[in-house]
C-alpha cells in the first residue's frame, strides 16, 4: 500500500529528476505519443515543463506549484502537463528553449512552454510564482489566460505557433562562409574574448559568472601559437581565480556549476560532470604548459572527486549532485568558526580560518563558504611560521574536515549515466592519466568505456541514458561525438587499438545518422530519431560543446591518423558554417576556435613503435603527454601488429632503431629522425617558448 496520496504516469520513468514529480497531484506524462494522443482527444493544449535534478528553481516551483492542490487542479482540467528530463531530452529542451527565447528574450530552467496538441509552441516562460510577484504575474493566472486563449481565440493561436515554428526552422539554416579559414579568424577571436575580459577576477563579464573553459582552452592554443602573453595571463587569472574562490569545493575537490557574484565567491552549489570535465582538462593543459603545481592540484582534486563520488560501481559516470541538503541551498558545504572549533586544534584553527576567509560574520547567510583571498605565503609571514609549516597544517586541517563533513546528510545525487556526458569525463581521465602520469587514473577511462559500448549501444546505435538497469532512448549528435573524443583520446593515451576501432565506428555511424547530405554539418537528431516539429542543427558552444564543434575536431584527427580526406572533408565543411558567426560572437564557439586551430596548424603526427609493455615504450609515450602540444595526434603498434598498421596509415613502413621501442614525429606524414631517446623525443615535440603567468599568487 503506498503512502502517497498522488502517483502519476512519472512513476515508471527512471529518471531521478521525473520521478521526483511521480507524486505530484499534477496529472503528469512523459513525452510520447499517448500525452499528444490525450491532447488531440480532448482538444487541449499541452503544458511542458522542462528542468533537471539538480536545478534549485525547479525544486522551488515543485513545491510551490507543483505539490499546489489548487494549482494542480487548473493544470489537471484544462492542460495536457508533460514534465521532461533536459539531460535525457536535450533535443527537445534545445528546441523548445529557443522559442521560449524568442517569445521572452530569456531562458533558462524550469522552462514552461504552452503547446498545440501538435506540439507547436504558442507561449513559454521560465519559473513563475504561485502569485503575482517579482514582477512577474502568478502561475494560476498564466493558466487561466492560457486556457482562455486556447478556447476563444484559436486563429491567434495558430498564427503565433506559425511564426515561431518559421522562426524555429530558419535557425537551423546555416550558410558556409564566403571568406577563407585563416589565421586572422583565429587573431579576431582573441581580439574579441579579450574585449570582455574581467581583469581583476578573471573570466569574463559580470555576474553571474560561469567558468569559461572552452574560451580558455582556445586562449592556451592563442600562446602556445602565438607566444600572446596577455593569452595566457588571461588564463592564469581565471584559473587562479576560480581555484581559490567558492565556486570550487576546497575539501572535496570538484568546481559547482556557476558563481552567483564577479568574484567567484558564492556558487549555485550544484555540481555537474560537464563542467568538471571541461575544467579537469583546462587544468591539465594549463599543467603541462607551466608545470605550476597549483594547476596540477586542483586537476586532481577534479578527477578524485569525480572517482569518489560520481562512478559507478560498473564504471559509469553519474550526472549531478544538487546544490541542496536537508531544505537548504548549500548546507552541506558551508561551516560556522564554531563546527570549525569543534574538530581542529587551537594552531590549526587560526591558520585555517586565516587562509579560507573564516569570519564569525560569514559570507553566506551567517556561514562560510571556503574561499582563498591572501596568499600561502602571506597568510604564513602573518602567522610566523613557514610556509611549509602552513601547508602541512592547511593539508591536515581539510583532511580532518572533510572527514567530519563526509558525515552530513549529502545534497541528492542524479545517479542516471549520459553517453556524452561520460565521453567527455573519459577524455579527462585518459589526459589526466597520461600527464600527471597517473596509472591509478588510467583503470577509470578503459572501465567506463567499456561500460558504455556494452550498456549503451544497440543495432550500432547509442542510446542517450542508463539507469538501474535500463539503457534507453535515441542517442543525439553530442553522444556520437563526445564519446568518439572519449574512445580517440583513451587510445592516444594507451595505444589499446581496441578503443580506435571503436571510434571509427561510432564516428562513421554518426556520419550516417546525423550528417546533412544537403547544406553540410550535422543535425541533432538522427535519421532514427522520432519526427519532431523541427530538425534542428546546434553550432553554439554553450555550457557543454555543440556535437558540431566536437565531432568537427574528432573527424580532423582521424584525418591525420587514417589519410582518410571525407572526415577532413565534412570538418572543413561544419568550420565553414561557423567562420560567420565566429567572427561576430567568438566567445560563443570556444570549441570551434580550437578544432580550427587544429586545422589551420602543422599537427604533430606521432607514431610509437614498440612492445606495449616494455619500460622504453611507456617512456616515450609518457614522453609524449608531458610538453603542451595541443595539435597532435598518437598511435602506437606493437612490431607486427598487422591490424593497426592496416588501419592507421601513420604506423606503415616504421621500424624499430636498434631493436629499441621507436618514435617517429611527423607532419603532413613527412617525418623527423626516427628515435629512441625521450628527450630527443621532446626535443622534436615542442619548440620551447618561456612560459610565465603561474596560477600560485
Amino acid at each position: 500500500m503506498s503512502d502517497h496520496k498522488h502517483t502519476n504516469r512519472l512513476i515508471n520513468e527512471t529518471s531521478p529528476y521525473l520521478l521526483q514529480h511521480a507524486h505530484n497531484p499534477v496529472d503528469w506524462h512523459p513525452w510520447g505519443e499517448d500525452a499528444f494522443a490525450a491532447a488531440r482527444g480532448e482538444n487541449k493544449p499541452i503544458l511542458l515543463s522542462i528542468g533537471y535534478s539538480a536545478c534549485h528553481w525547479c525544486h522551488v516551483m515543485e513545491h510551490e506549484s507543483f505539490e499546489n492542490e489548487e494549482i494542480a487542479r487548473l493544470m489537471n482540467e484544462n492542460f495536457v502537463s508533460i514534465k521532461v528530463d533536459r539531460e535525457e531530452r536535450p533535443d527537445l529542451d534545445q528546441i523548445y528553449m529557443n522559442a521560449v527565447q524568442m517569445m521572452t528574450h530569456h531562458g533558462g530552467w524550469p522552462m514552461t512552454v504552452f503547446l498545440t496538441p501538435e506540439g507547436v509552441p504558442f507561449y513559454g516562460g521560465t519559473y513563475f510564482p504561485p502569485e503575482d510577484r517579482y514582477n512577474m504575474p502568478g502561475f494560476p493566472r498564466v493558466l487561466i489566460s492560457m486556457a482562455e486563449a486556447y478556447r476563444e481565440r484559436p486563429e491567434d493561436i495558430e498564427q503565433t505557433g506559425a511564426s515561431i515554428l518559421t522562426e524555429l526552422n530558419r535557425l537551423s539554416l546555416g550558410q558556409e562562409s564566403n571568406e577563407p579559414l585563416t589565421q586572422t579568424l583565429l587573431d579576431h577571436a582573441f581580439k574579441g574574448i579579450a574585449k570582455s575580459y574581467d581583469l581583476v577576477n578573471g573570466g569574463f563579464g559580470s555576474a553571474p559568472k560561469f567558468p569559461p573553459a572552452m574560451t580558455l582552452e582556445f586562449l592556451l592554443r592563442v600562446y602556445h601559437r602565438t607566444g600572446n602573453a596577455e593569452a595566457l595571463e588571461i588564463v592564469a587569472n581565471t584559473c587562479r581565480k576560480m581555484a581559490d574562490g567558492g565556486i570550487y569545493d576546497h575539501l572535496g575537490g570538484g568546481f559547482h556549476r556557476y558563481s552567483t557574484d564577479a568574484r567567484w565567491l558564492v556558487p549555485h552549489f550544484e555540481k555537474m560532470l560537464y563542467d568538471n570535465a571541461l575544467l579537469s582538462r583546462v587544468y591539465l593543459h594549463y599543467y603541462q604548459l607551466t608545470q605550476d603545481e597549483s594547476a596540477r592540484r586542483i586537476a586532481e582534486g577534479i578527477l578524485d572527486y569525480v572517482a569518489r563520488e560520481m562512478t559507478d560501481a560498473n564504471g559509469g559516470f553519474y550526472s549531478t549532485q544538487d546544490a541542496d541538503s536537508e531544505g537548504e541551498e548549500g548546507k552541506f558545504f558551508t561551516w560556522s568558526p564554531e563546527e570549525i572549533a569543534s574538530v581542529l586544534g587551537k594552531e590549526d584553527i587560526a591558520l585555517f580560518s586565516a587562509y579560507y576567509d573564516v569570519t564569525e560574520e560569514g559570507n553566506f547567510e551567517g556561514k562560510n563558504i571556503l574561499n582563498v583571498t591572501r596568499s600561502l605565503d602571506d597568510i604564513a609571514a602573518r602567522a610566523k611560521v613557514t610556509p611549509e609549516h602552513l601547508r602541512q597544517s592547511l593539508d591536515n586541517s581539510r583532511r580532518k574536515l572533510f572527514e567530519v563533513r563526509e558525515n552530513r546528510v549529502k545534497p541528492d545525487r542524479d545517479e542516471k549515466i549520459l553517453t556524452a556526458w561520460n565521453g567527455m569525463m573519459m577524455a579527462s581521465f585518459a589526459e589526466g592519466a597520461a600527464i600527471l602520469q597517473r596509472e591509478d587514473y588510467l583503470e577509470i577511462p578503459r572501465s567506463n568505456a567499456r561500460f558504455v559500448l556494452e550498456n549503451l549501444r544497440r543495432d550500432d546505435l547509442l542510446l542517450r541514458t542508463y539507469k538501474d538497469g535500463t539503457a534507453k532512448l535515441n542517442a543525439y549528435l553530442e553522444d556520437y561525438a563526445f564519446l568518439s573524443d572519449g574512445l580517440l583520446t583513451l587510445y592516444e593515451a594507451t595505444g589499446e587499438l581496441e578503443w580506435f576501432e571503436a571510434t571509427l565506428s561510432i564516428t562513421n555511424k554518426m556520419i550516417e545518422e546525423f550528417w546533412d547530405d544537403q547544406d553540410g554539418g550535422f543535425f541533432y537528431t538522427g535519421r532514427s530519431h522520432e519526427s519532431l516539429i523541427v530538425r534542428s542543427k546546434d553550432y553554439f558552444d554553450n555550457a557543454t560543446p555543440s556535437g558540431n564543434s566536437v565531432a568537427a575536431e574528432v573527424m580532423l584527427r582521424l584525418a591525420a591518423l587514417t589519410d582518410n580526406d571525407d572526415y577532413r572533408r565534412r570538418a572543413v565543411t561544419i568550420l565553414r558554417l561557423v567562420a560567420d558567426p565566429m567572427r561576430r560572437y567568438p566567445s560563443g564557439f570556444g570549441r570551434a576556435l580550437s578544432a580550427l586551430d587544429f586545422y589551420l596548424g602543422t599537427p604533430k603526427e606521432i607514431a610509437i613503435l614498440g612492445d606495449h609493455d616494455l619500460p622504453q615504450t611507456r617512456f616515450l609515450r609518457n614522453a609524449v603527454w608531458q610538453p603542451y602540444v595541443p595539435n597532435k595526434v598518437v598511435a602506437q603498434a606493437a612490431p607486427g601488429d598487422s591490424r593497426s598498421i592496416e588501419l592507421i596509415p601513420l604506423l606503415r613502413d616504421r621500424g624499430l632503431v636498434n631493436n629499441s621501442p621507436t618514435a617517429y614525429v611527423c607532419e603532413h606524414f613527412t617525418c623527423s629522425e626516427p628515435v629512441t631517446d625521450r628527450e630527443k623525443l621532446l626535443s622534436q615535440l615542442v619548440q620551447q617558448r618561456p612560459a610565465s603567468g603561474a596560477m600560485t599568487g
